[in-house]
């Protein structure tokens, strides 16, 4: 799994950091999103799946 976001798309609600903190975290100015491991391990696959179907504004893109 690949992982690439859009920061200027993301509307800073939290949710991928809810979902997937391990890969994802927010800027403290903004809240924008911070990819923190582009290519996860296995294990984070799910929760990383889940937090790119809950993006309000798609700003996750995942390439499998």
């Amino acid at each position: 799994m690949k992982i690439t976001v859009d920061q200027d798309a993301c509307c800073g609600s939290g949710l991928c950091v809810l979902r997937a903190d391990r890969v994802f975290d927010q800027r403290e100015e903004d809240g924008v999103v911070m990819l923190l491991d582009a290519a996860p391990s296995p294990e984070h696959h799910e929760d990383v799946r889940a937090a790119a179907e809950g993006c309000p504004t798609g700003a996750i893109r995942l390439a499998e």
